[in-house]
């Protein structure tokens, strides 16, 4: 029986090992977490389904066409139109984006069957699978499997062999797999980074497509099971630390075969409702606590959520307020005059609006992003019926209910001590489906499917059963939740909160508790969820264990962050637009599948205008009244007779700072520029300017009389612009060869002139001796020599041995022709090896001359950083 078991459990686990490396691939090779996977897949079955039903086509070609064309396809349109918008935004960002398309893909592709007359596709369909119709049965070492399963189980194997040997041995796989390790460096060695991704998102599209093509059978034509999927699979995702392709496949298969042993030999777990079907959550929480500990910034640091600016500073404060007090008016006068259903759905709304409310403290102050609120939400209110049905004061019930929710939501904070960015973003919603499953199915806690009631709150002179009372009661809750944020925002707290978000080491040094902090906000946040979930039960007049679910929290977070996360107005108007839209798409006869379409538009913006819509009208508004600014001329260039390679008054910087203030460089082939100046003086700066990797404010880069100023740093590497960067130029997760083969389509003339680097050929370039792998950053110029080499400093941490090692490549390469641009700490080795030299000082090249003329007196001046 045993085996039985085994068997099939490695059958439904080679499912969630498929759908985990693809999500495995794209995270890894994009830094994206596309929790819209499991709609690809949903959208995929969906396709096969109608092929086969509508169309009439076999089952292998529907199968064949939904996976090998379609999916991958679909993974390139979302490329193009989200996903590489998305690298570069903040993870909220990314996160809110990915869930509208876990909402929109599936009500698109249904939307889609509803207008074409199609086969009706839902969860009541019973799709057949890929192999014959009905499934054929066999006998496998003794356990019943048929043929459904051994295809699930074969092509899983086909695919992860394929992948495996794709990425191992093919130039494509190699160059996913150097983008993965450093993507800047991958760009810097001519490795178009865009496509890439754009390849990494059609395989992983097409192995969600695989996944549920061949999950079709069991799971139907239902989209919320193929998100459920996604989370199960991304328990395999975890454990193989969303880097490993093969340690993913493994867990996947550990995965199923584990779940399937612990439904058959644990009957005493049949007490504690929903415990065995929740094991894929158990092990993703587990998985995420033990092996996921955050090795950077965490909570949303600054560098990767930094606040918007405040483009409403300049106004008066009655200026700023005047458009929420003409809502506030508009909004009473509806409540007052309008019919009593429609004051019911807008008091629906702000009972939502009181919910977001949270999520602007944990997330919008915060930076962490927190998706149990619906847990909390619901729990406070199962707790606050419980109390009332036990015969407590409904006023004391109320506040049981919301500390119990402050006590979850401190419980929940404990894996943010240790955790933080995406990690962080997954235990909280393991946590919050575990309390789905198993806490909220508990009866004495749920009362069954029956719930508890909850009464109307009395105010003496009236009650919440009348809308426009509890319209009016929530708007004055709200308001107290603003005030607080406001008051938490400008307190020393709010202080400290944000002194933690954006550098939590340096917070930490300055005698700030981050865990404290951290704690504080969870439990605040789940306080305010909690009390919207009692304002929920009120206006419904009871709760159950499934008003509420834990998915509700993934679709909440996204329509408040689409609205503008860091303030309460986004909260009140996404808790409106939350209810309103489905209101009146239903009065005007639009199909719902409409509403989630537009919500995954949404996502689209958000990928573009990362800070929601009231930050994006607000930087309308600036722009409108900003007048426009006076260009400022940049200094005329030095001109110099033949160069092939030249920086023409170059203005650059980082965000709002200004580094490089008009550097004028040039070199000519076969001649050696040494760049010197004190630390801070903008060389590294001038370094990634001239290979692309930093854009200019203004001025003009040349190659050999060709402006190529607005080329990335990919193509200007094509066209032989070779940077070896500061620290090391390798990629440490690569091998010695894969690191030569990245550049040179055969490295044998490299160990021919290194032999110490055939030695090691096989052995990982993070393996390597400091000086070994500077060596391998400079052995491909040996061989395929660049127009203009720049190296920046390139003696750092070597041993002098290596040193002199290095500069003989230098010379070398000078030899033939090539372009030098050197930075260098070391002004001796530099100036031994110089023809001629540029002194930089604060951003500006003070000197430039032969060598010859560089005596010990200007030498001074340079470092020094005195006249």
């Amino acid at each position: 029986m045993i085996l039985g078991y085994v068997l099939s459990g490695l059958v439904t686990g080679a499912i969630f090992a498929v759908m985990g490396s693809g999500l495995t691939l794209s995270y890894a090779a994009t830094g994206v977490f596309n929790f819209a996977h499991g709609a690809v897949g949903f959208l995929s079955a969906l396709l096969f389904y109608e092929l086969n039903q509508a169309a009439g086509l076999p089952a292998w070609l529907s199968a064949l066409v939904s996976v090998a064309l379609f999916a991958p396809a679909l993974g390139y349109v979302l490329h193009r139109t989200m996903f590489g918008g998305l690298a570069q935004a903040g993870e909220t960002a990314q996160i809110v984006a990915t869930i509208g398309l876990t909402i929109a893909l599936p009500a698109l592709g249904l939307l889609v069957v509803d207008l074409a007359g199609l086969p009706s596709a839902d969860a009541t369909s019973l799709p057949r699978g890929v192999g014959p119709h009905p499934a054929l049965s066999f006998e496998v070492l003794g356990a019943r499997l048929d043929t459904d399963q051994l295809i699930t189980f074969g092509f899983s194997a086909v695919a992860a062999a394929g992948l495996w040997a794709f990425m191992r041995h093919s130039p494509y796989g190699l160059r996913m797999r150097a983008a993965v390790d450093r993507r800047r460096l991958a760009t810097l060695r001519g490795i178009d980074a865009d496509a890439t991704s754009a390849l990494a998102w059609m395989l992983g599209s097409g192995l969600a497509g695989l996944a549920g093509v061949l999950a079709v059978s069991v799971l139907g034509l239902d989209a919320t099971a193929y998100t459920v999927l996604l989370f199960a699979s991304a328990t395999a995702a975890v454990f193989g630390r969303l880097r490993s392709i093969p340690w993913t496949f493994a867990a996947g298969l550990a995965l199923g075969v584990v779940q399937n042993l612990v439904a058959g030999y644990t009957d005493f777990l049949e007490e504690v409702t929903g415990l065995r079907t929740a094991v894929p959550v158990i092990l993703l929480f587990a998985g995420l606590v033990l092996l996921n500990r955050s090795r950077e910034r965490v909570a949303g640091s600054a560098a990767e959520d930094a606040p918007p600016p405040d483009h409403l500073a300049g106004l008066p404060p009655w200026r700023r307020r005047m458009p929420w007090a003409l809502a506030l008016a508009a909004l009473l006068g509806f409540t007052f005059l309008a019919s009593e259903y429609y004051v019911g759905v807008a008091a629906q709304g702000l009972v939502l609006a009181l919910i977001f409310c949270s999520f602007v403290v944990v997330t919008g102050i915060g930076g962490m992003v927190n998706l149990a609120q619906a847990a909390f939400a619901s729990m406070a209110a199962l707790t606050c019926g419980w109390a009332f049905s036990s015969g407590l004061p409904f006023f004391v019930a109320i506040v049981l209910g919301v500390l119990a929710a402050a006590a979850v939501g401190m419980l929940v904070a404990l894996p943010a001590l240790r955790l933080g960015g995406r990690v962080l973003t997954l235990a909280t919603l393991a946590m919050a489906l575990l309390a789905d499953q198993v806490l909220f199915q508990v009866d004495a806690f749920s009362n069954g499917t029956i719930g508890w009631p909850v009464p109307a709150l009395g105010l003496g002179f009236a009650d919440t059963s009348d809308p426009r009372v509890r319209v009016v009661v929530l708007l004055v809750l709200i308001g107290a939740v603003a005030l607080l944020v406001r008051n938490l925002e400008r307190s020393a707290s709010g202080r400290a909160i944000l002194a933690v978000r954006s550098a939590p080491a340096a917070a930490t040094t300055s005698g700030l508790s981050a865990p404290r902090t951290k704690i504080m906000l969870f439990a605040l946040a789940s306080a305010i969820a909690g009390l919207g979930g009692v304002l929920f039960a009120v206006s419904k007049g009871s709760i159950t264990a499934t008003d509420l679910p834990a998915f509700s929290g993934f679709v909440w977070l996204a329509v408040v962050v689409l609205q503008g996360v860091r303030r309460v107005g986004g909260a009140v108007l996404g808790g409106l637009i939350a209810v309103a839209v489905p209101e009146l798409l239903a009065d005007w006869g639009v199909s719902a599948h409409v509403g989630a379409i537009l919500f995954g538009a949404g996502g689209v913006i958000l990928a573009k205008h990362p800070d929601g819509v009231l930050t994006q009208l607000a930087e309308l508004r600036h722009r409108r009244r900003r007048a426009p600014a006076e260009p400022v001329p940049a200094p005329p260039p030095v001109q110099v007779e033949g160069p092939l390679f030249r920086l023409e008054g170059v203005v650059a910087g980082y965000s709002d700072s200004t580094v490089l203030r008009g550097v004028d460089l040039a070199v000519r082939p076969g001649e050696v520029v040494a760049l010197l100046g004190a630390n801070g003086a903008g060389k590294s700066t001038t370094c990634a300017v001239a290979a692309g990797d930093l854009a200019v404010t203004s001025g003009r880069i040349l190659l050999d009389g060709e402006d190529v100023t607005a080329w990335p740093a990919h193509r200007r590497a094509r066209a032989g612009i070779l940077l070896a960067p500061e620290g090391r130029g390798v990629f440490p997760g690569l091998t010695v060869e894969e690191n030569l083969r990245t550049w040179l389509p055969d490295p044998g003339p490299v160990y021919e002139r290194l032999p110490q680097l055939a030695e090691r050929r096989t052995v990982l370039a993070g393996a390597l001796s400091g000086g070994e792998q500077q060596l391998l950053t400079l052995a491909p110029a040996l061989v395929r020599p660049p127009r203009v080499l720049i190296a920046d400093e390139p003696s750092l941490g070597l041993a002098p041995m290596m040193v002199r090692q290095v500069f003989d490549v230098f010379a070398e390469l000078r030899s033939r022709g090539v372009a030098l641009l050197l930075v260098e700490e070391k002004a001796t080795e530099a100036l031994a090896l110089a023809d001629r030299v540029a002194f930089m000082r604060l951003g500006r090249v003070t000197w430039a001359g032969p060598r010859s003329e560089v005596d010990s007196e200007r030498l001074t001046a340079a470092y020094l950083g005195v006249r």
